[in-house]
């Protein structure tokens, strides 16, 4: 299973950004997907989580300014972030879990979000 995540940059704060990640070698629509980010000196934190029916979590953090959601025909997971934040600032990962019948912990390579001040 490989995981490709892309859409990070550098923005201002109040400006958004939309991550993406591809999943191939597995049956997309069945692994539940999760972003979370690292940001300097800090540990890996869980963002959010959709699953494959759609039910979707949120950090408190990021509630009410990012979107999570999935596109089952294009084996992608998208991450809007609207309404950014110096402390957003972190690499951000894409992950599953991998699906029932085949478990596993499968990460994206990562992508740098930069909000300036």
């Amino acid at each position: 299973v490989q995981l490709q995540a892309s859409g990070g940059g550098l923005v201002q704060a109040g400006g958004s950004l939309r991550l993406s990640c591809v999943v191939s070698g597995s049956t997309f629509r069945l692994n539940p997907m999760d972003w979370y980010r690292q940001a300097p000196g800090k540990q890996r934190e869980l963002v959010a989580t959709i699953t494959p029916g759609s039910r979707i979590n949120y950090a408190d953090s990021v509630k009410g300014r990012f979107t999570i959601s999935r596109d089952n025909g294009k084996n992608t997971v998208y991450l809007q972030m609207n309404s950014l934040k110096f402390e957003d600032t972190a690499v951000y990962y894409c992950h599953t879990p991998g699906t029932l019948v085949s478990r596993g912990d499968y990460w994206g390579q990562g992508t740098q979000v930069t909000v300036s001040s």
